[in-house]
């Protein structure tokens, strides 16, 4: 039985009279005591994050999480995301408890990748989701956003629908058992590299 989503409340740039470097101080300041000071957990796994190269001062992952973009150097500031910023902990340590979907994602930068997706509900008024790096030894928080149209979201069910019908979806119930898969599969792919005349 999956217990009810309690979220704590949004942080907004109104909250700082529109003082934009007040906001994004106090945005980081979420950030460093949910997954710099107090480690968070993805099943087992405690997450590690990118620190360098460090944005304005502040770890990379950060600069991921409130930023957008497709070229790295020029991401934009987004609300959106800062906003959310006090979501992202509580929806990671959550995934099973609250029942969300999460799944195995390639892209063409990573094969390895966990997405985990909050969806809008009688609780949550937008679709959020938060990416995971799966490492050899350890699990990287990447980056986190919002769902912006109804296309991208029904992108995400489709992703999560394949997934969920292929046999690796299929065998996957649990972060452990995810992370455990993925990673397997990694230490695989460099056996069978170091294996190559």
């Amino acid at each position: 039985m999956e217990n009810k989503i309690k979220l704590p409340s949004k942080i907004y740039l109104e909250d700082y009279s529109g003082d934009y470097h007040k906001f994004i101080d106090a945005v980081y300041q979420i950030f460093e005591n949910d997954f710099i000071r107090h480690k968070t957990k993805f099943g087992s796994h405690v997450l590690g994050m990118k620190i360098n190269p460090k944005f304005q001062e502040r770890a990379y992952t950060f600069y991921h999480m409130t930023h957008e973009g497709e070229e790295e150097n020029e991401r934009t500031p987004d609300l959106r995301r800062c906003e959310c910023m006090p979501w992202a902990k509580p929806v990671i340590g959550n995934v099973q408890n609250w029942n969300l979907k999460f799944w195995r994602q390639s892209r063409i930068r990573s094969e390895n990748r966990i997405c985990i997706w909050l969806e809008c509900s009688e609780e949550v008024e937008d679709d959020y989701f938060i990416i995971l790096e799966v490492r050899e030894t350890y699990v990287l928080l990447w980056t986190a956003f919002m769902s912006k149209y109804s296309n991208s979201t029904r992108k995400k069910l489709n992703e999560y629908n394949e997934w969920k019908d292929s046999t690796d979806g299929k065998s996957v119930n649990t972060p452990d058992e995810l992370v455990k898969m993925i990673q397997d599969n990694i230490k695989k792919q460099r056996a069978n590299k170091s294996s190559l005349p």
